[in-house]
């Protein structure tokens, strides 16, 4: 079997496995730390994905997406993020939940707290609660609502897998928040996502 086809029955059954896991559980800060466990085992099959068919964006760019999985209802979407340059995001969030892991290099993520009326888009305020860095081995669970920041630099390669229980484009109620100036404001989806499915 090649790498393509190992990789596409690995994707398959790491999908079936957090399907499994929601339609168990629901959405629950328990069920993501199942799923987690589940893309972490996926993650360490680093020979899964291999620098040649997961480059990067040319340098100067954001990172560029790849899609694994995507359920015909456009939910349990699996991502490959590659990058090599400094990124550093606004806070946000999903509005679906979501769970990110590392093949490779390190995500620092900033998680906040909502101080005041999350639900105003002129003076809504976050402030960081806590933080954790990515790296093999070690990832991050988001609930739906649940609002961070990325943070990553060098120029060492990072390929990142995330996991989100709606796909990218479909999250068209995502936030992201201003620091200074408080408030959100709506935006747009990931501008270069590849489909990488096998077939």
């Amino acid at each position: 079997m090649d790498i393509a086809s190992e990789r596409a029955k690995a994707v398959a059954e790491t999908v079936a496995r957090i399907r499994a896991i929601e339609a168990e559980q629901g959405v629950t800060r328990a069920a993501l730390d199942d799923i987690r466990a589940a893309l972490i085992a996926l993650a360490a099959r680093r020979e899964l994905f291999p620098a040649e068919t997961f480059s990067p964006p040319e340098s100067g760019r954001d990172g560029r997406l790849y899609l694994l999985s995507e359920d015909e209802d456009h939910r349990f979407a699996l991502y490959l993020n590659c990058a090599t340059d400094d990124k550093n995001t606004p806070p946000h969030d999903h509005a679906t939940w979501a769970v990110v892991v590392a093949v490779e290099g390190e995500e620092h993520n900033r998680i906040y707290e909502i101080v005041g009326d999350d639900e105003d888009p002129e003076t809504a305020r976050v402030r960081v609660a806590r933080e954790i860095t990515i790296r093999p081995g070690v990832g991050v669970c988001l609930m739906p609502h649940d609002i961070h920041s990325i943070h990553m630099s060098g120029p060492e390669p990072k390929m990142h897998l995330h996991m989100y229980g709606l796909a990218i484009p479909h999250q068209t109620r995502r936030r992201r928040f201003d620091l200074e100036g408080g408030g959100f404001r709506h935006f747009a989806a990931h501008p270069d996502i590849r489909d990488a499915r096998a077939g």
